[in-house]
């Protein structure tokens, strides 16, 4: 025990390292913050393509809107063919998922921010093989996004697999971003997009 207490104070500073290295890999919380600070910066983010934006030749172009719905809590199903003349933002998240948890605060500024706006919807679907996992995540962290959950399969066209992914629809129902991965939405720069967005 002697050695153990004059090798950290040799030590600390590893000590400390190695400490915070097993804190990072076992806690949701802690994996999250670091990731919340890594996409403040912005540069994980992407950008909603331009309404009539070239594909390079060999691309899919994800034109039209699948056959794709979400229920919520009542049993309320509400389908994406269903939204066109509406800004579809969806995002696929999972409450044990560090990097949803990173994004999510984000989320939320932007759905307080445009809410109350009738021509935007905002889909996030929980994907927790337990459902009562993610509303108790939504209750704890205080988040008032809706709770939705898929009703079927999701088509590969807008999840196929990676988590988080985010996807946002224009009025027609084409695909206008398609994002796997963290990002943060409540940049100014990307609130302009979206701005145009419901301007089209």
């Amino acid at each position: 025990m002697e050695k153990f207490k004059i090798w950290l104070k040799k030590n600390w500073s590893t000590a400390l390292l190695v400490f915070l290295f097993i804190f990072l890999l076992v806690s949701p919380d802690a994996k999250a913050w670091l990731m919340r600070q890594i996409i403040s910066t912005g540069l994980l983010n992407s950008k909603i393509e331009e309404k009539n934006a070239e594909k390079p030749k060999g691309e899919i172009t994800l034109s039209t809107t699948e056959s794709f719905s979400v229920k919520d809590e009542n049993g309320k199903i509400n389908n994406v063919s269903g939204l066109k003349g509406k800004v579809v933002f969806i995002n696929f998240w999972a409450s044990w998922c560090p990097p949803c948890r990173a994004e999510f605060p984000s989320i939320q500024k932007f759905f307080e921010k445009y809410r109350s706006r009738d021509e935007l919807v905002f889909l996030t679907v929980n994907l927790d093989e337990d459902l009562d996992a993610g509303k108790m995540y939504l209750e704890k962290e205080k988040f008032t996004v809706p709770f939705l959950f898929p009703n079927g399969n999701i088509p590969k066209v807008y999840f196929s697999g990676s988590l988080p992914t985010t996807v946002i629809l224009d009025k027609t129902g084409k695909i206008r971003l398609h994002h796997e991965g963290m990002a943060d939405y409540s940049k100014d720069s990307f609130y302009e997009e979206i701005d145009k967005l419901l301007k089209e």
